[in-house]
């Protein structure tokens, strides 16, 4: 007598969490809890900062000069194709970007497909293509004067900005550019997690959300 083989399981398409806002609001907190709630190995990170375009091609100084707040700083086609790959179960080879010197490094990092995928970045709810593949819209508020005093630590730390720079930076691209372009983003947004990364209320009821939607 003949025995079917098994069918193997149908192949479940990756739970796609959007997380937006604007700069120092607090997005790698909200991400660090989506990894905590799935695991490590069950998420993959898109950050949308290693999307920034190459600029080795143009000189430190108009590097510098550069709007980064931009949505045309971005590398969109290049992030539309990474997405779809992880849908697809593809692994992918992300670009990384070197804050330092303005443009993208030479390394790149191996992000594997995964159960979660996560977009982070202050565009993530921006491109309606993008957006179209999100199941979760989450966009992370936070208080103006909270958010500069966070960058303003992040940058003359870990990227070697005098103080004046970002000053200026924030004042002539950050501050206009957010309420262009990232502010009004929010309307998109499933999940709104007010005053940042620091509202565990909220951060616990996402988390909710993410493990009633694998089950």
């Amino acid at each position: 007598m003949h025995t079917p083989s098994p069918q193997s399981p149908p192949h479940r398409s990756p739970f796609v969490i959007g997380v937006a806002g604007g700069s120092g609001s607090g997005k790698t907190t909200v991400t660090r809890r989506v990894i905590e709630t799935v695991g490590a190995s069950g998420v993959a990170v898109l950050n949308q900062d290693n999307y920034y375009r190459d600029q080795s091609d143009i000189t430190p100084e108009a590097r510098r000069a550069a709007n980064y707040d931009h949505p045309a700083a971005f590398d969109w086609a290049l992030l539309r194709s990474h997405l779809d790959a992880l849908l697809s179960g593809v692994p992918i080879d992300m670009p990384t970007y070197d804050f330092t010197q303005d443009t993208r490094s030479a390394q790149t990092l191996t992000v594997l497909p995964a159960p979660v995928v996560v977009l982070e970045g202050f565009f993530a709810l921006y491109d309606a293509e993008l957006r179209a593949k999100l199941h979760l819209k989450v966009f992370v508020d936070a208080d103006p004067d909270v958010r500069f005093i966070r960058r303003l630590e992040r940058d003359t730390r870990e990227r070697g900005r005098s103080q004046e720079s970002v000053i200026h930076q924030y004042l002539e691209y950050v501050r206009p550019m957010h309420l262009s372009f990232v502010e009004p983003t929010k309307r998109y947004a499933d999940v709104i997690i007010q005053h940042g990364g620091l509202n565990e209320p909220a951060l616990d009821m996402l988390a909710a959300r993410i493990r009633a939607a694998l089950l």
